[in-house]
């Protein structure tokens, strides 16, 4: 039965069998899982700092591990996550998700060295992982195809919701306590173990609001060969440059959230303000490429689907190399240069994650979506794993700036390859019409 006109959440024809209020819960989901994926790497600093002592010399290496040690987990579970999705559903995936990610963030301000931190980061990355290739995977389920570009527009304005809540209000969540008179180990703790609470019953919700149907048919399909069946995809010329684009969407994303926050809490710590005042003045910055990441979102869901999808990814990548190479101008992170950047910055940041997901949909078969997108999430794992490693040294031995050239290159790499495979993508029959306007 084709689904009523009326069927209808924020502009978005709904997909058989999904209802306003499984949509909505989508939605929620975005804001929640954002911003608790955007809390951690932006409290990592104040741990380090206030919590460890580590020194701000060693900093940017404990991140760059951090990270590597988080990608390595994802790179591991990322395309399992996928699988088991098609196999029992999106929502068992989901609440396990949020159910590491709390877990993860209840414990991290009791670490007592590095190395219960970086075990630490892995629980929470492998519920980063579930929630990642999830959230990308029901918000195509859940729709049409001739709204799944809207779709990642409205999740990327709820997802930019959620990563300025965290980088503007979570965060200053220490601070609060401490202006209270909280002493300031003890402040990180309650405030962990606060919002770890908020996460775990956001779980709850999830398993409450989200769509029991089964999307896929790959019941009884080994999981083995749902995941060698993701990966196969990538001989299709649109795949292969969604996976790509993935690889650079995530890192971006990463970067924004861990190496801002870094560069801006170093800087403020060495003109002699407080732990708490530096990741607060961090959050602002960050907060400002997250606002604009939120605003600019719906615009480019809405020409994801006017425009043939391949083309609008190339377009981002292009847009968000600019923005992340122009970084290397800015020599005071507390300066007013920073605020355009990170406008810029944040343009970037949500072109590219808006964009490389509807691509991959209009080419995967429904049946592997789940797969797929969890091999799309991996290839962003490893692109985390690249920039993290590389751009961690580079941030100790050259610049701060240093992970943001390097993400921005590797965007211009994907810009080539987009390039030479674009006339050579042809969606599946009757998933996509290409647009009229387009000669």
């Amino acid at each position: 039965m084709a689904v009523s006109p009326t069927r209808r959440v924020l502009g978005l024809d709904l997909a058989d069998g999904i209802g306003r209020g499984n949509m909505w819960t989508c939605l929620s989901m975005a804001f929640a899982a954002t911003a608790v994926i955007s809390f951690l790497p932006a409290t990592q600093p104040y741990i380090l700092s206030g919590v460890l002592g580590v020194a701000e010399e060693d900093q940017g290496k404990i991140v760059g591990l951090l990270g590597i040690a988080a990608e390595i987990a994802m790179i591991a579970s990322l395309a399992w996550y996928g699988a088991l999705a098609d196999r029992y559903g999106r929502r068992p995936i989901v609440v396990a998700g949020f159910t590491l990610c709390a877990l993860g963030v209840a414990l991290f301000p009791f670490a007592g060295n590095t190395t219960v931190l970086v075990a630490l980061r892995v629980v929470f990355a492998l519920g980063v992982a579930a929630l990642s290739g999830m959230l990308s995977t029901v918000a195509v389920d859940y729709v049409r195809d001739s709204s799944r570009g809207r779709s990642y527009g409205l999740v990327g304005l709820f997802s930019g919701l959620g990563a300025m809540v965290a980088v503007l209000a979570l965060v200053r969540l220490p601070k609060v306590l401490e202006d209270g008179g909280t002493a300031p180990v003890t402040a990180a703790r309650v405030s962990f173990l606060i919002i770890a609470a908020v996460v775990l019953a956001v779980g709850a919700v999830m398993w409450r609001g989200l769509s029991r149907t089964q999307v896929s048919a790959a019941e009884r399909v080994p999981l083995p060969r749902l995941v060698a069946e993701g990966v196969a995809l990538a001989r299709d010329p649109g795949v292969a440059l969604s996976y790509a684009a993935a690889f650079v969407a995530r890192a971006d994303l990463a970067v924004v959230a861990g190496f801002m926050s870094l560069w801006v809490t170093g800087h403020a710590l060495a003109a002699g303000m407080s732990g708490a005042e530096a990741l607060a003045r961090a959050g602002a910055v960050v907060g400002i490429a997250q606002t604009t990441a939120m605003l600019a979102a719906p615009a480019f869901g809405w020409l994801g689907d006017r425009m043939r999808r391949q083309d609008v990814v190339i377009l981002a990548q292009a847009l968000a190399a600019v923005a992340y190479l122009s970084t290397l101008l800015i020599s005071d992170p507390l300066g007013p240069g920073m605020m355009a950047v990170a406008v810029l910055v944040g343009l970037g940041e949500i072109a590219v994650i808006t964009t490389a997901g509807p691509l991959l949909a209009q080419q995967a078969p429904a049946s592997i979506r789940g797969s797929a997108y969890g091999v799309q999430t991996l290839c962003g794992a490893i692109g985390i794993l690249t920039v993290s490693g590389l751009g961690g040294y580079l941030y100790d031995a050259w610049r701060p700036a240093a992970p943001f050239a390097v993400a921005g290159v590797a965007g211009l790499l994907v810009v080539v390859f987009g390039l030479a495979v674009r006339r050579r993508v042809t969606p599946l029959p009757g998933e996509r019409q290409e647009p009229a306007a387009v000669v």
